[in-house]
């Protein structure tokens, strides 16, 4: 079974465990970005994939979604940033991260009342110095936004918080869909809930490897796989991404709505 996965560092906890037991699961792991994982499973070419939530509400029941993991967010991230050089009310042309697509949509639920009808979206690699020299505005997800320290004069809205003021509710970046090929009765929700436990256990260890690859400091990897992020796909996860569905409706995101299957 093939298995599509982000690399990105709040997959780790994920990603590490699920190498491990791969052979012993069955399990072919493929990484990719979350929007390249979103189209390798519409066409058949994974069987499982961590995708951006926001193609799951868009694939229309399409997919099963099953509720082993989830990479999601309860206030500040610190990963999901839209940044500006002036007001969002005078912005006129945006640089949206290519490997995201999940933030794009909360991008426009959370300002489309700031931003000007005719704004231009453009999509762009992820780095802000660019973004900010062709643009007057980015938007930014993943390891490049992690402590990263905006030029003097740049606003900066961190979309988790922002989703969260709004609703109260936890935001689902991006969770796990199991394509039509595979059987109902396939094991493969026990061993994501078994590798997603695994990796919660060893997050300290996770977090130091990633700073020491990195070069950075511990403690700023430590407080965001530990306190920022969401990896249980629980009742408050399951609230959120109805929200988000419904909202994403109301604003013509998605093409209709539907019951959450797992």
């Amino acid at each position: 079974m093939r298995f599509g996965i982000h690399d990105f560092l709040n997959a780790q906890p994920l990603l590490v465990p699920l190498k491990r037991r791969a052979a012993d699961a069955g399990l072919e792991i493929v990484t990719d970005v979350p929007s390249a994982l979103a189209d390798r499973l519409k066409s058949g070419e994974l069987d499982v994939a961590l995708i951006p939530s926001v193609e799951y509400l868009r694939a229309g029941g399409q997919y099963d979604l099953i509720p082993a993991m989830c990479i999601a967010s309860r206030g500040p991230v610190g990963t999901v940033l839209l940044f500006s050089r002036v007001p969002l009310e005078q912005v006129r042309s945006i640089a949206l991260d290519r490997r995201s697509r999940t933030s794009v949509a909360l991008m426009h639920l959370l300002f489309a009342g700031h931003l000007k009808p005719g704004v231009s979206l453009h999509t762009a690699s992820p780095d802000p110095q660019a973004m900010l020299r062709d643009h007057d505005a980015g938007l930014l997800i993943g390891d490049p936004a992690l402590g990263w320290s905006p030029p003097e004069g740049v606003r900066v809205h961190d979309l988790s918080e922002e989703w969260f003021r709004l609703t109260r509710c936890t935001f689902v970046h991006a969770v796990v869909c199991a394509g039509t090929k595979v059987p109902g009765d396939a094991p493969i929700r026990q061993v994501l809930d078994e590798a997603r436990e695994e990796g919660l256990k060893q997050i300290d260890g996770i977090a130091a490897d990633c700073a020491r690859r990195d070069g950075r400091e511990p403690g700023l990897y430590l407080d965001y796989l530990k306190h920022r992020i969401r990896y249980r796909f629980g009742a408050e996860e399951r609230e959120g991404l109805i929200r988000f569905r419904d909202l994403c409706l109301h604003h013509r995101l998605i093409p209709n709505a539907f019951d959450l299957e797992f």
